[in-house]
């Protein structure tokens, strides 16, 4: 059974904050809200708990997945950014989109795209994120939650994890989810059907894989 952790959405208690931290530093993998749809998460630097995200969502090897920083800045550590990405990032982050980015040699192999060598950053607009990212000081692995008849059917899934969740109640997901997660992040959002806008950067121009919460200001920048 899953231990539900309730957190201010506004103002996260850092008591609670750092429940979830040393759960995460100790292989722990989360249920958890984010700017766009509840997600599947750990530290990057537990293999352990990636390895369960992949099983849980059912992910082949050569299926990448999107993680979590929490500035601009700490993108670079993670990818190789040129001087066109910096620019398109500059204008969004934080927000809504999902940037496909050449890795550095600190991104897990478990987590890139290993034809490509390639992995999905995000930058979230969201409270309880952005203080758990600066708790953990480690990137947050970040692949939709959702609930339906195909809930772990993997030909679902593209080289990007697609991040559509059905509809679907707070308490439904979290029930659905008790029992293969070890954490439910609980700040009293719903769940949202809005997906990110996917933009690969690895060359020049970008390139729009998907087109989701987002776009239209997206697309005043490329």
């Amino acid at each position: 059974m899953a231990k539900i952790i309730s957190v201010h959405p506004d103002n996260p208690q850092n008591r609670r904050i750092e429940e979830v931290k040393q759960a995460l530093q100790n292989g722990a993998v989360m249920l958890y809200p984010t700017d766009t749809v509840y997600a599947i998460g750990c530290d990057l630097n537990s293999k352990s708990a990636v390895e369960r995200v992949r099983k849980i969502k059912r992910l082949a090897n050569e299926k990448p997945l999107t993680f979590l920083c929490p500035s601009l800045s700490n993108v670079a550590t993670y990818a190789f950014v040129k001087d066109y990405a910096y620019k398109v990032m500059k204008r969004l982050v934080p927000g809504p989109y999902t940037f496909l980015l050449p890795a550095t040699k600190l991104v897990p192999r478990l987590v890139q795209a290993p034809k490509r060598k390639t992995t999905g950053i995000r930058v979230p607009n969201h409270q309880f994120c952005a203080t758990l990212l600066a708790a953990l000081q480690n990137p947050i692995i970040s692949t939709s939650a959702k609930l339906s008849p195909n809930l772990w059917d993997e030909d679902e899934y593209e080289d990007i994890d697609d991040e559509y969740m059905s509809n679907c109640t707070r308490i439904e997901l979290f029930d659905g989810f008790d029992g293969i997660v070890d954490l439910i992040i609980d700040t009293g959002e719903e769940p949202r059907t809005e997906v990110s806008t996917i933009l690969d950067l690895t060359d020049e121009p970008a390139q729009v894989i998907r087109r989701g919460l987002g776009w239209e200001k997206a697309q005043m920048w490329l």
